[in-house]
């Protein structure tokens, strides 16, 4: 179980990678989450610091796509204003919207990472594909109800990886 909800590095922001991380690794694909990775909760502005980074990551040839629970105005704002492709009400965990965004990158799993701040979606989700999964601090402490409800359980498994060594 543990080894499913693992993420294979943590940051503290995406702005923190270089496109070097990725094509030493040979990821080619990013997916990226929007609320509390890309943007804080419920926004759709997304900062200067971010917009330079997601375009250094584009013009090193890496290929990105957002992938995001949220509603499709919100992820299209953020989407065409960094003129990257989405997918929006995603419904992460599950596989399906992880294989779109694959399919929109044209990349395999192999060879494409994603970007999240949550273990029971963004990280879960990744592994089950098979993805480099990458965990983020969140943006913002503002977030849905039933996320901050999620982020306890969360912070139990985060504290069993510390235990087990998984996690700094």
């Amino acid at each position: 179980m543990w080894k499913r909800l693992s993420p294979r590095a943590t940051i503290n922001t995406p702005c923190e990678l270089t496109p070097g991380f990725f094509l030493r690794r040979g990821l080619r694909g990013l997916i990226i989450d929007l609320d509390n990775t890309l943007v804080p909760w419920g926004e759709d502005k997304i900062g200067c610091r971010m917009r330079d980074w997601v375009q250094e990551i584009k013009d090193a040839g890496i290929k990105v796509c957002i992938l995001s629970n949220a509603l499709e105005h919100r992820v299209r704002a953020v989407g065409e204003s960094l003129g990257v492709p989405w997918v929006s009400r995603a419904v992460k965990p599950r596989k399906s919207p992880f294989r779109q965004a694959l399919k929109i990158l044209g990349t395999a799993p192999r060879e494409t990472a994603v970007i999240g701040d949550q273990i029971f979606t963004d990280i879960w989700g990744g592994n089950r594909m098979g993805l480099y999964t990458i965990w983020t601090t969140p943006l913002s402490t503002k977030e849905l109800f039933s996320t901050k409800a999620v982020r306890r359980l969360e912070r139990l498994v985060v504290k069993k990886f510390r235990e087990k060594g998984i996690l700094p």
